[in-house]
């Protein structure tokens, strides 16, 4: 790269890059960004092949091969299962007469949480610099619209945009955890309305007779997979949607990552009926997909919001974040945090066009937290 001593190399599969190699960059704080997740998507078959994911991750190396940076990285044909939306931009260009797709986006699959997408040694800058450089040099080489970066840090959203990158601002819903004691301390800090409304609709759980399961580690098998590839479908089906992952996904993530995973179950008259996918970091808990065979009122909110509240606290995690929009969970002691993506817009004229509309949009999003955050169900004080 530019006579330095630092070499950029694509590979086109996880499994041929190194886990151990991989992993020392990756950490542990963030299960998303590990091999074994990223992996799991490929070897399911939800990315790759006909998807319209082609991998395309980066890896950024010494003269002598050692691994410095790299980032989880595709060549994207549409944009469906990235949660930061873009449709309108690609229409627009491709009604001026401009191909949008394919584009470049490092991203984690599926995955609206925000994470480490440069993973460097050291957290080191230049190398971040040189691995943004780097989607550059291909956006080029390729003709490519654009090159796009989701979920990524504040930090790091911050230098791209210094760089002359687009920053992107949305808004999320995460539960943070004031060193509760127990659930009932969390319902203490609520107003009278909001704690009492909690209670009934757990209390309704109880009464409908279901009983909840925390499943992590060996305690999740290959059955309780299966059930909850089941529910993931019905919701798929039940919001016109298409599947993005497959059950092998689900298999592949139950054979490497189970320790990483919190299985919410809900059994009712001896049968799992419904159930919630969560996955453990080092100080977050992450809401992903949920589903139920049976429509039971409340067990929604049970099953995805107050048993990652009460597993959090359990074990000192310091937030929950529950995925992508939803404005019921505020009421539910989920506020609003700001997430970031940066986008680099090859075309001139087109890149003026978007910077306009995203300034725009985020007087738009710091309305709109200011709103939600009036609704805050947290007591005044």
């Amino acid at each position: 790269m530019n006579g330095s001593a630092l070499n950029l190399h694509i590979s086109t599969e996880m499994a041929a890059i190194d886990a151990a190699e991989w992993d020392a960059l990756a950490g542990q704080a963030n299960p998303f960004i590990s091999h074994a997740f990223l992996q799991a998507l490929e070897k399911g078959g939800a990315v790759g092949g006909d998807s319209g994911w082609d991998p395309m991750h980066l890896l950024l190396r010494s003269d002598d091969g050692q691994l410095l940076g790299t980032i989880p990285n595709y060549l994207k044909h549409h944009s469906y299962g990235e949660y930061i939306f873009d449709h309108g931009w690609a229409n627009a260009f491709e009604r001026a007469g401009g191909a949008y797709y394919p584009k470049l986006l490092a991203a984690v699959p599926f995955t609206p949480a925000t994470g480490p997408r440069f993973l460097v040694r050291d957290n080191r800058t230049d190398l971040k610099t040189a691995l943004a450089k780097g989607m550059e040099t291909l956006m080029e080489k390729y003709q490519l619209s654009s090159a796009h970066i989701n979920f990524l840090p504040s930090d790091d959203a911050h230098q791209l945009a210094a760089a002359g990158w687009l920053d992107r601002a949305s808004v999320q819903f995460h539960w943070h955890n004031q060193n509760y004691a127990d659930f009932d301390d969390f319902l203490d800090h609520l107003s009278s309305r909001k704690r009492k409304n909690i209670r009934k609709e757990r209390a309704s759980i109880t009464k409908a007779g279901v009983t909840m399961l925390r499943l992590t580690g060996a305690a999740i098998t290959q059955g309780h997979i299966d059930a909850f590839f089941r529910f993931y479908m019905s919701t798929i089906d039940r919001k016109w949607g298409g599947a993005y992952l497959t059950h092998e996904v689900f298999t592949q993530l139950g054979k490497t990552m189970a320790d990483r995973m919190l299985l919410v179950m809900a059994e009712y008259e001896g049968n799992i009926i419904g159930g919630a996918l969560n996955f453990i970091g080092d100080d977050a808990l992450y809401g992903r997909n949920w589903g139920a065979d049976i429509d039971i009122p409340n067990l929604h909110f049970e099953a995805c919001y107050y048993q990652a509240i009460d597993f959090a606290i359990e074990h000192g995690l310091s937030r929950v974040e529950a995925g992508a929009q939803g404005f019921h969970k505020v009421q539910r002691g989920y506020l609003p945090v700001t997430t970031h993506s940066v986008h680099l817009i090859a075309h001139e004229g087109f890149r003026d066009a978007v910077a306009r509309f995203l300034d725009a949009e985020k007087l738009g999003v710091e309305a709109e937290k200011n709103h939600i955050a009036m609704t805050s169900p947290f007591k005044a004080s």
